[in-house]
């Protein structure tokens, strides 16, 4: 019985050993492959979340500039987190509020340069269509009309429309064009979703240019 059994176990280990001589490399790589790719995994979620704490940190510095209302320390912290950290979310908020407070403290060129970077560079799509309306806020108080027309022509998420149609038709009111710019504004009113705060802003240029806005039934409700 006992040789039977050796007989057994010798033909399992010959198998054993025909199977890793055929197989073997292909297991070990595919081993390798799948504890690397967890490995990276690890390491790529440590490197976001270490990102994003270094980030953070440094938008509260813009944060606390803005507070202090020191422009050279916002223009310094603003550019060394674009440098470092210019893929987050944090880098367009932080230019987003250093454009604010630069743009408060006289400086419109700083202002209009952080806006510039989020409208071209923010990773976030919504924020470079928010960089862009206050672009062409800018376009505007400069009289930069065409550029401000240029500026509102870029592609934007289908919620930001209606707001672009109303930024539209502020250019075109500050050339004078007020029938251009009343279809603008019943566009931006007509794909307002009934419960956006702004849509009463609208609804009070609209007034303005003799437009009963209780005729104006809405297309769809873009925005909630």
């Amino acid at each position: 019985m006992a040789k039977h059994l050796d007989l057994e176990e010798q033909e399992q280990l010959d198998q054993i050993k025909h199977f890793w001589n055929q197989y073997g490399n292909l297991i070990t790589w595919v081993l390798i492959a799948v504890f690397g790719s967890v490995a990276a995994w690890n390491g790529w979620n440590y490197w976001q979340r270490s990102q994003a704490v270094k980030a953070a940190a440094l938008y509260d510095e813009i944060e606390r500039a803005a507070v202090a209302r020191d422009a050279d320390r916002i223009e310094r912290a603003l550019a060394d987190m674009k440098d470092r950290f210019g893929g987050t979310t944090f880098a367009a908020q932080g230019a987003l509020l250093a454009s604010k407070t630069l743009y408060e403290a006289g400086k419109v060129d700083g202002s209009r340069a952080a806006l510039s970077w989020v409208a071209d560079k923010s990773s976030d799509e919504s924020y470079r269509a928010v960089g862009r309306l206050r672009l062409a806020s800018l376009d505007i108080e400069a009289q930069s009309y065409d550029q401000a027309m240029k500026t509102l022509s870029a592609s934007v998420p289908k919620s930001f429309e209606p707001l672009v149609a109303d930024r539209r038709g502020d250019v075109l009111m500050a050339q004078g064009k007020t029938d251009d710019a009343r279809q603008q504004y019943e566009l931006a009113w007509r794909t307002m979703g009934e419960r956006a705060e702004y849509r009463q802003l609208v609804g009070v240029k609209l007034a303005s240019l003799g437009v009963d806005t209780t005729a104006l039934p809405a297309i769809a409700e873009v925005t909630k």
